[in-house]
């Protein structure tokens, strides 16, 4: 099975698992219709697939991974609607069409977010397959990664400290987008049980990571608006310094390379398809 192949099984699989959620018929059907709205939007599901691939490592029944991966994303979707309300980026618009404040209006996207946070930590409680301790183990490395020591301290840096040197943009991008990824590697390492695989998940994901944010700001710049799916130039209307600012387009570019290039090296004893690989690559070369 190629590249493609395998990414699309690991997508299809959690956009069935998605798809299944949050469709009860409630007094509170609207919130559900919010949280499905963004859950639901496309993307490419970039991190459960990275906890599935890592779960693969050392357990061949990857599968019983989706609810701990399906919870990272609903985390991760949580985060975005929060992410475009006005007192945060205030962006209108999310993978091509409205954001969710436009589409429901700021309550109501405030208590998807809210939702979605808390039914992610559901999820992981309640898995089928997976024992008590593997489940615990989930949930300590989710709360880490979108805590206040993780996600939410990266949004707190970014929105009201203004970062502005290189170390500090760095400190940004690790908590804020690195957290999470190197969450998403750490889950699949414990599902795997693999010994020494949750020190090369967490140092493989805080390389992505950082290379995923590099490239966000590069695209911030030179994406095509409708190719990205959300307004280009945000970050200069709003002030923020990122690291074109500081380094150019090329030396983004090129630490986008190196940053891959550690990832990859990070984990080339476990890689032996060269899946993960093959990801980092594709995600240092991405358009949108």
């Amino acid at each position: 099975m190629n590249f493609e192949q395998q990414y699309d099984e690991y997508r299809r699989a959690v956009e069935t698992y998605l798809n299944g959620l949050f469709v009860a018929r409630t007094a509170w059907a609207d919130l559900y219709e919010s949280m499905r709205y963004s859950l639901l939007a496309g993307g490419k599901r970039i991190r459960p697939v990275l906890t599935l691939a890592f779960a693969r490592l050392g357990e061949p029944d990857w599968p019983k991974a989706l609810p701990v991966a399906c919870a990272l994303e609903l985390v991760h979707t949580y985060s975005l609607i929060h992410d475009d309300l006005p007192c945060m980026d205030n962006d209108d618009f999310r993978r091509g069409r409205p954001a969710n404040h436009k589409a429901y209006g700021e309550t109501l996207a405030v208590l998807a977010g809210d939702a979605l946070q808390a039914e992610a930590f559901r999820l992981i409680a309640d898995a089928p397959g997976l024992d008590a301790e593997t489940r615990i183990a989930c949930v300590r490395i989710l709360s880490d990664a979108c805590g206040a020591a993780g996600m939410v301290a990266g949004q707190v840096l970014d929105t009201l400290h203004a970062p502005q040197t290189p170390d500090e943009l760095q400190t940004v991008h690790r908590l804020k987008t690195g957290a999470m990824i190197a969450g998403c590697c750490r889950s699949g390492a414990a599902v795997a049980g693999t010994p020494g695989l949750l020190s090369v998940a967490e140092a493989y994901g805080y390389q992505l990571g950082l290379a995923f944010q590099i490239r966000d700001d590069v695209l911030d710049v030179t994406a095509d608006a409708d190719e990205f799916g959300k307004p280009v130039g945000s970050d200069k209307e709003s002030g923020k310094v990122t690291y074109v600012d500081l380094f150019g387009v090329e030396k983004c570019n090129e630490l986008v390379r190196t940053c891959t290039e550690e990832a990859i090296a990070s984990l080339a004893a476990y890689d032996t398809d060269g899946f993960l690989s093959a990801l980092a690559r594709s995600l240092s070369e991405r358009r949108h």
